[in-house]
């Protein structure tokens, strides 16, 4: 017998889904009108990605490496497709078809109304703590700037702590597949930052869980729980293998990888350098944008853009005050500040005092964790430790994004005490007990005492700005000092120092008002907030125009902060995104020339900041931020100091330089060595200082450095000088499969003007594979015997096509279980009905 649908079961989560994709809309309206975002590191990703893309479209395949950046280097971490991995179709149904990146805000949006429905929180307090959780400053501030896949990370967080969540309460089968299957997608994603954040976050709940059964002697449902977690990770792994594979392959040969290099005469980690990983820190008193979002002035950016903070300065210090820093925070600079909301914030700490259970302790302690490693540098004994000990830490720079933990924590938090809110109507005139307090304690003494916390602390904020902030950034007037100093040599210090004095006085005027102005916004809503729910609990209003009017509130709250970094300004029409990559007159003339292969060197801009050089042109710079190490250390110590041997030797045939009226223009370099060729003579050095140091005096053209490690490869053989007949010619260029043909008398050793990177590229001699090294501290040379040869390299890394083996047959099996799964409950309903 036929079954009727239970439609209305579905009903509020298809209306909760409705508004969702009406929120995201409205925000992203201009999406609609055919407008397009401008995302800063998108075009830096359009660039450098362009051979890959080209590639990709010609020949319907992925290279795999890529030569238009940084001499050349694999294509895992910049645009590499994965087609056995399966899940990438179901990532594709959750954006409902909303234009992307704005169906990120959606992917937040419905990623934690699916945990908060797990936690079995009312369907319409869902919705409002999703839109909550969604409208974080931070997670409009990574989409505004481009770093799209570490937003599409974000939303993938919580469903998977939902699916932990289920396996600990015994729904073993259910908890353990949306674990794989949320795990699944959120490494697909591939920002293993968010990633490990993630998993730093679900070890504390872990070791909350394991607490908790040691002190309730249920060893057994943990261990359970333990066990199918374990299968879930593994297939999730599983799903995305060739990634994982090709990412921590290629991680050790990266800047994230360790150096041989000991010049410096500082420790080598087994990743990043401490300073340059703690680069971005939050300062502790920062911290206070969680609630007040311009607590120190919010953006780098003039603080003359602020009508409102100008008004306070005098007329005849507008200038000079408006184009300062409206930041003056402990980072370098921001894009903006961590901000989870007045409300939220309010709510958070009342949760402190009024939610019990270990679920609250576990929240508590990923919160702290997050803010006091956010601090980095500003707290040393915590973040050395972390650096120091704990496993892979050192691989993630910008320490800050840690606070990604606390957007998550702090919304969750406050959705619970919402829920609490919700469900007593007789939470004031309840009694509780408070750790370290020993008389139980009205939880409408807790009320007031959150709300004087938070909106009292904003109102002092407001009334008394200078008990809370010196409005002057670190050094900021020393740094001031000498920059004028050195621009004007003959003005005395005492001159300066009584300009700055009058200067910065102005400056503090206009910081004070940003700061005060965003401390009584957040006073207000704080306010407005608990007004609210004591209404609620007098029985004023109901419940429904209780959690509407609230939900009113946070969206007029986050909205307009976050339409201070993502606003109609973000969006761009797409002829004026077209207009982004048009070549200038210096590229047009070197396109002109069709050679095969060779590099350009743009010198009108930072080579580590390039990426529109390598959407025309195969560049010696570029834009990544992990790039390997050993060309990035060539950087430094060679062609950051204008060697032009080496410059040569990466056949650089064109440099771009600064000509007439500032306009680049190219210039042929008729050193440039080319594709390959035979040098007579090669040079055995100790190690990688000796071989890096070796290129600052050397002829390229004849000579060959090389590490003692392969000296046995040139067992038998005698260098020959004289032939000068000998010749190397590029038949054929791919990124990935490079053709030459080769001729000479005798045995000879050949550079070859190409990144050495040993797992993949494979060298043949007429079809036979050859040995090949390294020479150059950058290069490949093989010996190639006399007379005329076909020479191929070819990158073939048997971790894509090994990897995409392991990842169909996983990501096929996680289908099917999601499936099954899905039909037995099917099943299970219909037997019961």
């Amino acid at each position: 017998m036929s079954q009727k649908f239970d439609f209305k079961k579905f009903l509020p989560h298809i209306v909760a889904i409705v508004i969702f994709i009406a929120i995201t809309l409205a925000y992203f309206h201009p999406l609609l009108n055919g407008m397009q975002m401008k995302q800063g590191d998108i075009t830096n990703f359009k660039g450098i990605s362009k051979e890959i893309t080209d590639y990709r479209t010609q020949f319907h395949k992925e290279p795999l490496w890529t030569n238009s950046l940084f001499g050349g280097m694999p294509a895992y971490q910049i645009s590499v497709l994965y087609p056995a991995d399966l899940v990438s179709y179901i990532d594709n149904i959750f954006s409902f078809g909303i234009p992307y990146p704005a169906s990120l805000l959606l992917l937040y949006m419905i990623g934690f109304y699916i945990l908060l429905i797990t936690l079995g929180i009312d369907t319409w307090l869902s919705v409002v703590g999703s839109v909550a959780f969604a409208f974080s400053s931070f997670f409009f501030i990574v989409i505004d700037v481009g770093h799209n896949s570490e937003a599409h990370a974000i939303g993938y967080m919580a469903p998977v702590l939902a699916g932990f969540i289920l396996v600990f309460r015994k729904e073993y089968w259910k908890g353990g597949i949306l674990t794989a299957l949320f795990l699944a997608l959120e490494l697909y994603c591939n920002h293993l930052q968010i990633t490990y954040y993630l998993m730093m976050m679900l070890l504390i709940y872990v070791l909350i869980e394991a607490f908790h059964a040691i002190k309730m002697k249920s060893y057994i449902p943990f261990l359970k729980s333990c066990v199918v977690l374990g299968f879930a990770v593994i297939l999730a792994v599983g799903t995305n293998f060739t990634n994982l594979w090709a990412t921590y392959d290629y991680g050790k040969y990266t800047t994230r990888g360790k150096s041989e290099l000991t010049l410096d005469k500082q420790d080598k980690s087994s990743g990043l350098t401490e300073a340059y990983a703690m680069q971005w820190c939050y300062g502790k008193a920062e911290t206070m944008t969680l609630m007040i979002p311009n607590f120190k002035g919010g953006v780098s950016a003039p603080i003359g853009n602020n009508k409102d903070a100008m008004e306070k300065v005098n007329s005849e210090q507008k200038q000079q005050v408006g184009n300062m820093d409206q930041y003056w925070g402990d980072q370098p600079f921001t894009a903006g500040p961590v901000y989870v909301g007045a409300i939220v914030f309010f709510l958070c700490l009342l949760g402190l005092f009024v939610i019990k259970g270990r679920f609250k302790w576990f929240l508590l302690g990923a919160t702290i964790m997050s803010i006091m490693l956010s601090w980095g540098s500003n707290f040393h004994p915590l973040s050395d430790f972390f650096f120091a000990h704990f496993p892979a830490y050192n691989k993630f720079r910008a320490v800050s994004m840690i606070l990604v933990i606390a957007e998550f924590t702090m919304p969750l938090l406050a959705v619970l005490t919402l829920d609490e809110i919700v469900k007593n109507k007789k939470f004031l005139t309840e009694t509780m007990k408070v750790p370290f307090v020993s008389n139980p304690v009205s939880k409408q003494k807790l009320f007031f005492l959150a709300f004087i916390f938070t909106g009292g602390i904003a109102l002092l904020c407001y009334l008394m700005p200078s008990a809370f902030s010196t409005f002057q950034g670190s050094n900021e007037f020393g740094n001031t000092f000498q920059q004028i100093k050195q621009a004007n040599p003959k003005v005395n210090d005492t001159q300066i120092t009584t300009y700055l004095t009058d200067i910065f006085g102005q400056l503090e005027l206009a910081r004070k008002e940003v700061f005060r102005s965003d401390s009584i916004r957040s006073f207000i809503f704080i306010t407005l907030s608990a007004g609210l729910f004591w209404l609620y609990f007098k029985s004023k209003i109901t419940k429904q125009w209780m959690i509407g009017t609230l939900l009113v509130f946070i969206l007029a709250d986050m909205w307009s902060v976050d339409q201070r970094y993502l606003n109609d300004n973000s969006f761009e029409t797409k002829h004026q995104q077209a207009e982004t990559f048009q070549p200038s007159q210096a590229d047009l003339q070197i396109m002109q020339d069709k050679s095969l292969d060779y590099r350009v060197f743009n010198t009108t801009v930072r080579p580590d900041q390039d990426s529109r050089t390598s959407y025309f042109h195969k560049s010696i710079g570029g834009y990544h931020g992990a790039k390997l190490k050993r060309y990035d250390e060539l950087m430094t110590y060679q062609i950051d100091r204008d060697n032009m041997s080496v410059l040569d030797m990466l056949n650089t045939k064109y440099f771009i330089l600064n000509g007439k009226d500032n306009q680049p223009e190219a210039r042929l370099n008729t050193e440039a060595l080319g594709n390959a060729w035979f040098v007579s003579n090669y040079k055995i050095v100790e190690n990688a200082d000796s071989e890096i140091m070796a290129l600052s005096n050397f002829n390229p053209a004849k000579t060959a450095i090389v590490d003692q490690r392969f000296k046995n490869y040139f067992s038998g053989f005698t260098p020959s000088a004289d032939d000068t007949t000998a010749s190397i010619k590029m038949l054929s260029y791919e990124p990935n499969d490079l053709v030459y043909d080769s001729k000479s008398q005798h045995e000879g050793l050949a550079v070859f003007s190409e990144i050495y990177y040993k797992d993949g590229w494979n060298a043949y001699i007429d079809g036979k594979l050859s040995p090949y090294i390294r020479v150059n501290y950058v290069l490949r040379a093989m010996l190639i015997p006399s007379g005329s040869h076909k020479i191929e390299f070819k990158f073939e890394p048997i971790i894509y096509a090994d990897g995409e083996k392991i990842s169909f047959a996983s990501s096929a099996l996680l289908i099917l279980l999601c499936l099954g799964y899905a039909g037995y409950l099917i099943k299970m309903k219909l037997n019961a009905e």
